[in-house]
């Protein structure tokens, strides 16, 4: 391709050379991981907070680049033959090549996810969709920052169909920066919450950094965005060609009903269209509400688009589903936030009314700033207002910020049910593993900070001789119910009927 000539790359960053190309052939990439098969391909040199690719260059060249961007001058000498391009900041040089490549998918549907939650779920139910029947790169594991956005824009092929990118943020700016490299087609809006309040400082803040993907969408695209958001709502121009998807009274596609029958999760949108979801909880449904609007937009019929989110694979540790034996572990382990914590709480509850104990472990959500205290007090308050729905046995919290959630939870509990641990250790999660018995249903959330998969890891290596299933499947919970039963909940609501 002849985007990967040196000397188009070295147009588009700027750059000179310490080494010139001795052919000037087209390569076939660009990566950053000297761990992968960079064969022919360009290594970019980023440097991070604990690394330094330019550390890594030997081992680049023995992966197979064939042409280096660096900052500085190697420290040692370079074969001749490796071409080395040297610019200003190679985290900006990533994103000018990622633009300019950009451009060049004249084909492709460039699909951008950004919002406060549900991001990576959001995109994988779309990508199980699409790719039914249409070729296209989504971006893997959460690549959404300056680094893994231009990654997953550059591995995009010229005849792709489809690109889905996902686009995060923790400070200020990010979302614009990011979103202009994107330049996408359609822009979904999973939602606005509360969410790196450090870096954003307020909900304000938060939907209007969120909202400015909107700004960066091509003419004639479409917005999809969560008509449940009314701070973006008010603080963003929403373009004309927009879907509105979520439970308000004016949505476009309005969650009516969900709910589960001998065939799995199911919702319905404007009370009469009905679909499949394989993955639980209201907050799901929302999210592949937004799913029916691109896969319509993209002209997929609905029986296509029931049958693609019936069978589509959520994201390793956000609400995974995994039994070992007969004890159920829900992992959220992957990250919190204090509105997909409240939203895996009523999914843990709705989902496991027929095990034999309850158990919550929840660790610390972290990045809030000074409103941290007060946000954790109100994760014990949901704890304690969803145990009179769908009663908890145990609650387990994890770290310094947790004791706030379970102060409150002390105030209507007796002290039996409640455990604090200012730290999780490997004896700690240990110790956890050892009082969960078989027919108990678990659910492990906290910022990924705290690591809290351990839990799940220790409760693998207690039980895993007693394990009925391999771990790597999604599995139903254990309230899956018969064949002859139907559960519906109006509305799109959270808790059992009674």
């Amino acid at each position: 391709m002849s985007f990967y000539r040196p000397d188009a790359m070295r147009s588009i960053t700027q750059g000179d050379w310490i080494q010139r190309p001795q052919t000037p052939g087209a390569l076939t990439g660009i990566g950053t991981d000297t761990r992968a098969d960079l064969t022919d391909k360009v290594f970019v040199a980023i440097k991070g907070d604990r690394f330094d690719g330019h550390d890594y260059l030997d081992a680049a060249i023995a992966a197979g680049s064939q042409m280096l961007i660096v900052e500085r001058q190697p420290r040692t000498p370079i074969p001749s033959d490796i071409a080395i391009l040297r610019v200003g900041n190679t985290r900006l040089a990533l994103g000018k090549l990622a633009k300019a490549y950009r451009r060049t998918l004249a084909r492709t549907k460039v699909i951008a996810v950004v919002g406060s939650a549900g991001k990576t779920t959001t995109k994988l139910l779309i990508h199980a969709v699409l790719s039914q029947t249409m070729r296209g790169t989504c971006s893997p594991k959460s690549f959404n920052n300056d680094i893994g956005v231009p990654l997953t824009i550059l591995a995009a092929e010229p005849d792709d169909e489809f690109l889905i990118v996902e686009v995060g943020t923790n400070s200020i700016g990010e979302v614009p920066h990011l979103a202009s490299l994107v330049e996408p087609d359609i822009a979904v809006i999973t939602m606005i919450g509360r969410e790196h309040l450090e870096g954003l400082k307020s909900l304000e803040h938060i939907a209007i950094e969120n909202g400015a993907v909107l700004d960066h969408l091509r003419p004639g695209g479409l917005a999809v965005i969560n008509s449940d958001a009314s701070l973006l709502r008010s603080l963003t121009n929403i373009p004309r060609n927009a879907v509105l998807f979520g439970e308000a009274a004016d949505a476009d596609l309005r969650l009516t009903d969900r709910g589960q029958s001998q065939h799995g999760w199911w919702f319905k949108v404007n009370r009469t269209a009905r679909f499949g979801l394989s993955l639980p909880g209201k907050h799901n449904a929302v999210n592949a509400l937004a799913t029916v609007a691109i896969a319509r937009f993209m002209g997929i019929p609905d029986q296509q688009i029931s049958q693609a989110l019936a069978h589509a694979r959520g994201a390793p540790m956000r609400l995974e589903v995994e039994r070992i034996g007969s004890i159920t572990i829900y992992n959220d382990a992957y990250n919190a936030n204090p509105d997909s914590m409240i939203a895996a709480l009523h999914t843990f509850a709705e989902s496991c009314a027929a095990a034999n104990r309850r158990i919550v472990v929840l660790g610390d959500m972290l990045e809030l700033g000074p409103q941290a205290p007060q946000l954790h007090a109100e994760i014990g308050k949901a704890v304690a207002a969803i145990d009179h729905e769908s009663p908890i046995d145990h609650a387990v919290f994890v770290g310094d910020l947790s004791r706030f959630a379970a102060a409150e939870v002390c105030r209507t509990w007796t002290p039996d049910r409640i455990t604090l641990l200012p730290t999780l250790t490997s004896s700690s999660a240990a110790d956890l593993a050892h009082q969960i018995h078989p027919g108990d249903a678990v659910l492990i959330k906290g910022s990924r900070g705290m690591m809290m998969e351990r839990v799940a890891n220790a409760i693998r290596t207690r039980h895993q001789s007693t394990s009925l299933n391999d771990s790597s499947e999604p599995l139903t919970p254990p309230s899956q119910p018969s064949a002859h039963t139907e559960l519906v909940f109006r509305g799109g609501g959270s808790s059992l009927p009674a």
